[in-house]
C-alpha cells in the first residue's frame, strides 16, 4: 500500500497539536526553503504558546548537539513572538549566528522589550559582535553600533542589575578604553553578582593585568566566585595560577568548582597542569574523570598543532631569517611586524 507524503504544512499543524513533540518532525524545520518558511511564518504564531516554547526549546538543545541541523529561521523569527520566553530562546540559540544583520534586531530588543529575560538575553548575545569587531571579521561601524548599545545599558540606573551585568559581559571583549574602569567598578559593586560579572568579564578580557586579582578571587568563600575565578584563570592562560588551581582542584567541595578547575588546567597547559589532568582520568568521580579527558583531548589538539607549526617553521627558518635581515623590514617597537 502507497503512503501519501505529508506536506510541510501538515508536519506543522501535527508538531502543533500532537499530545507528544517528535523529534523527526521537529527536524522537518531544518534547512527550511523559501516556501516553507513562508508557510512556517503564517502558522507559527496560531500554535499554543506553551507548545511554542517547547519547541523552541527543543529545537535550541538539538542544535547544540548536531551541527547538522540549520533551524536558524526558525529562531530569527521566534524574535518577533508575542511570548517573552520564545523571544530570550530564540535570542539564546542564535549564539552561531554571526551575520551583522542580528545585530540591528538584538540592540531593539536590548532597548525597547518589556521582558527583562529577553533584554539580558540580547545584552549577551551583542558580546559575540563586540568580539567579531576585535577580530576585524565584521564591519567597524557594526560593531561599533553594538558597543553603543551596551555602553548606554551599563550607565543606565533605570535598568535591572541583570541586565546590565550582562551588558558589562559582552563589553569585556572591547579594546575600548572605558572598559577597564567599568570591570573595576563592577568589581567593587555592591552586589554580589556584578562581582561575579566583574571577575567573568576580567577572564574574558584577556587582559593580564587582572591575573593577579582572579587568583586572589580562587580563596573566595563564594562558590559562584571560585568558579569564575578558576574561568578567569583559564581564559587568561595564567601560569601563575596552576599551583593555586591544583590546590583548589583537591580541596574544593564543589563539584563544579573542580571541573572549571580541570577545563582552566587544560587551557593553561604545561607539564604540571598535564600530570595533574592525566591524574584525574582514574578519578572514582565519574565527572571529574570525563572532564580530565576533555581537557586532556583540547591540550593534545593544540600541542599537535604546535608540533606541525613548529616542524613547518623549522624549514622556513632560513628563509625567514634572510626576511628580517631585507632592509625593507621595519619593526613597529612593539613586537609587531608589518
Amino acid at each position: 500500500m502507497k503512503t501519501t507524503k505529508k506536506t510541510f504544512k501538515e508536519v506543522l499543524e501535527e508538531l502543533a497539536t500532537d499530545e507528544k513533540l517528535s523529534s523527526a518532525k521537529l527536524y522537518a524545520l531544518s534547512k527550511m526553503n523559501r516556501e516553507c518558511l513562508q508557510t512556517f511564518s503564517q502558522i507559527w504564531p496560531t500554535i499554543e504558546v506553551q507548545r511554542r516554547r517547547t519547541i523552541v526549546q527543543e529545537l535550541m538543545e538539538t542544535a547544540e548537539v548536531n551541527f547538522e541541523v540549520d533551524f536558524d529561521p526558525v529562531f530569527l523569527t521566534a524574535l518577533g513572538d508575542e511570548d517573552a520566553q520564545v523571544r530570550a530562546t530564540a535570542i539564546r540559540s542564535l549564539w552561531e549566528y554571526e551575520q551583522p544583520s542580528l545585530i540591528t534586531p538584538l540592540i531593539h530588543l536590548l532597548k525597547t522589550d518589556e521582558a527583562e529575560i529577553v533584554r539580558e538575553a540580547a545584552a549577551g548575545a551583542l558580546g559575540k559582535f563586540v568580539f567579531l569587531k576585535e577580530l576585524e571579521e565584521i564591519d567597524w561601524h557594526q560593531g561599533e553600533l553594538a558597543e553603543e548599545a551596551l555602553l548606554t545599558t551599563i550607565h543606565q540606573a533605570s535598568e535591572t542589575l541583570d541586565v546590565r551585568r550582562r551588558a558589562i559581559e559582552s563589553m569585556a571583549y572591547s579594546s575600548h578604553p572605558r572598559v577597564i574602569d567599568i570591570i573595576e567598578a563592577a568589581y567593587y559593586s555592591d552586589y554580589d553578582k556584578m562581582q561575579v560579572s566583574a571577575i567573568f568579564a576580567m577572564g574574558r578580557s584577556a587582559d593580564v593585568r587582572w591575573v593577579p586579582r582572579v587568583i586572589e578571587e580562587l580563596d573566595n568563600p563564594s562558590t559562584e566566585v571560585r568558579y569564575e575565578a578558576a574561568r578567569a584563570c583559564g581564559e587568561l592562560e595564567s601560569k601563575e595560577s596552576v599551583d593555586r588551581l591544583i590546590q583548589l582542584l583537591e580541596e574544593d567541595e564543589d563539584s563544579e568548582v573542580q571541573e572549571m578547575v580541570i577545563w582552566a588546567l587544560g587551557r593553561i597547559g604545561g607539564s604540571k597542569a598535564r600530570h595533574v589532568l592525566e591524574a584525574y582520568l582514574d578519578s572514582e568521580a565519574d565527572n571529574l574523570a570525563l572532564a580530565a579527558e576533555e581537557s586532556l583531548d583540547e591540550l593534545n589538539l593544540f600541542d599537535d598543532a604546535m608540533m606541525l607549526y613548529d616542524f613547518e617553521f623549522d624549514d622556513e627558518e632560513d628563509e625567514l631569517d634572510d626576511w628580517f635581515d631585507d632592509e625593507s623590514y621595519q619593526g613597529n617597537g612593539n613586537g609587531y611586524y608589518h
